[in-house]
């Protein structure tokens, strides 16, 4: 999982200047999904979503910094019964419900403590990646192991991360890669010491250690800000391979309250300038270049090892990146640069010979992850539990003849200034989406409009047509399609279908006997303990 990886900035999606063979040499192995949405596109509760196999209003860390609540399945909890390992080499950006751990006298130091507070990851390294520094102190509180190797290797300081891995230098003092206007000098790091060749060696340590199946969540911090990368990365791209922002004066005719607010923010600020796009592009690809040459050395050793027949890839990301498109940075909002990702897929069984090299346009979320994988370690979904399905017989060539007829996303904008700006509660700060293989609409509480784009005749999404008469009865489709989710069994989630359907199987015998008038009218066996002589009583 790569950090803020656009959907569309690889080769093998059609990017006409960056190449990215390596990853491209997996697509052509594998299947790529070209319809595959994250399930809220902001960093903590994607991940939470990615890692739990449920939507955000399921598992409650619906925005950065949101703790994951004690007790909420994930990905190792469903894998190790099946006797796969799961660990951890990179970032979660998981916050640990430590009101939770105390209240239930979970220690971290404990197995099952450490666990829930690693997302039901064991770790073998975990580095959010973000150690960044104010007046306040640290941004991330847990320790940095990369920080540490850095010091290791030599790099001086409290926080070489910042000062080095990801700084220039001006003249003799630091060029922040905060301030976007670095961006287009080189890390003052070799490059073998920069973030993503220190976690795809600490990735190879792994596997050369691992013993029995397991599942490796790769997870790197780049190509997320801040946008600066080391040499030779930082001048492969210049002007000429920087397209031309996507977006149209109109989107800001009578725009939705909501996406003006972000357009307005000091992020959408910042990208609607060209001269911000202009550093940033180039920085942004050439992080992605060191992504894919780094996978080139990963799929490299898994070959030399003989592993490459035996492990399942797969290739994504968390969320996207706008980049100055419909005049906004970062991502937070609904658009295809922001809440599409990369989804690649390489099974090398022989099940999965049909399709390689094929891509599939199947609505494909974040959250049909976990059901794959338990899938591939022989266990049977709980869905129940995980609301996501298995893409398995779509990597088999054989298509569920029931699918999803619509992708949905949910965001939580309660802590942004954006929210106080509309004057809207928190609990009325959330966005949904509903994305079928035509529309795409947006819902907004606290009485906003709703947004909707035709993404058939405005692939675009330049013409907000929630205003228009003629599309109403699309907008209602998607109200009702909002409102038949919405009434999702979400919570039941310690009782399975299956077990229902057992106890509705016949009558028991545990001796409860509702609606009988006369003894007769029931089965003799059931009531053998109310007839009968009375006991005597003693005395």
């Amino acid at each position: 999982m790569f950090d803020q990886l656009r959907f569309d900035y690889l080769s093998c999606a059609g990017h006409p200047h960056l190449k990215t063979p390596h990853i491209d040499r997996i697509a052509e192995k594998g299947v790529r999904f070209t319809r595959a949405y994250v399930q809220s596109p902001v960093c903590g509760a994607s991940r939470m979503s990615t890692y739990t196999g449920r939507y955000p209003s399921s598992h409650g860390a619906q925005f950065n910094g949101f703790p994951l609540r004690v007790g909420e399945m994930t990905l190792g909890d469903h894998l190790r019964p099946l006797g796969m390992g799961c660990w951890l080499i990179g970032k979660t950006h998981m916050r640990v419900d430590q009101a939770g751990m105390d209240r239930l006298g979970l220690s971290p130091d404990s197995v099952i403590g450490a666990r829930q507070a690693e997302c039901g990851f064991d770790i073998w390294q975990r580095d959010d990646g973000l150690w960044a520094e104010g007046p306040d102190g640290f941004y991330d509180k847990n320790r940095s192991p990369y920080n540490a190797y850095l010091k290791s290797k030599g790099y001086p300081g409290d926080n070489p991360w910042a000062d080095f891995a990801n700084a220039g230098v001006e003249g003799t003092d630091i060029a922040s890669g905060w301030f976007m206007t670095n961006a287009n000098k080189p890390a003052n790091i070799a490059e073998q010491d920069s973030e993503t060749p220190w976690l795809t060696s600490e990735a190879i340590k792994f596997i050369d250690q691992a013993k029995g199946p397991w599942c490796a969540h790769l997870s790197y911090i780049k190509p997320h800000w801040p946008y600066i990368v080391p040499a030779p990365y930082h001048d492969m791209f210049g002007p000429e391979h920087i397209p031309p922002p996507l977006r149209d004066a109109i989107e800001r005719d009578d725009a939705h309250a909501v996406y003006n607010a972000f357009m307005n923010n000091r992020i959408g600020k910042a990208f609607s300038r060209d001269e911000v796009r202009d550093k940033v592009i180039p920085a942004y690809m050439g992080l992605i270049k060191q992504c894919d040459d780094q996978m080139g050395r990963l799929f490299d050793h898994l070959e030399t090892t003989g592993q490459m027949d035996n492990t399942v890839i797969v290739i994504t990301s968390d969320h996207g990146d706008y980049l100055g498109d419909h005049w906004l940075g970062e991502k937070d909002l609904f658009h295809e640069q922001s809440v599409k990702v990369p989804l690649i897929i390489f099974d090398p069984s022989a099940e999965s010979d049909a399709t390689r090299g094929t891509s599939c346009e199947a609505l494909v979320e974040a959250i049909d992850l976990p059901a794959t994988f338990i899938e591939i370690a022989g266990g049977a979904v709980p869905n129940h539990i995980v609301e996501g399905r298995s893409l398995l017989p779509f990597l088999h060539g054989d298509a569920p003849a029931e699918w999803r007829e619509y992708a949905v996303s949910e965001y939580n904008y309660s802590t942004s200034p954006m929210s106080v700006q509309l004057k809207v509660s928190n609990a009325d700060a959330r966005l949904f989406m509903i994305a079928d293989q035509r529309y795409k609409f947006m819902h907004a509480e606290g009485g906003f409009r709703p947004m909707l784009f035709d993404l058939q005749d405005d692939p675009n999404e330049f013409h907000d047509l929630g205003n228009s008469p003629a599309h109403q009865e699309i907008i209602a489709l998607m109200y009702e399609r909002l409102a038949k989710w919405s009434r999702r069994s979400s919570q039941r989630v310690a009782v399975s279908d299956a077990q229902i359907d057992a106890g509705k199987a016949g009558p028991n015998g545990v001796g409860i006997v509702l609606g009988v008038y006369d003894e007769d009218e029931i089965d003799p066996a059931l009531t053998v303990k109310y007839r009968g002589k009375t006991p005597l009583k003693q005395d």
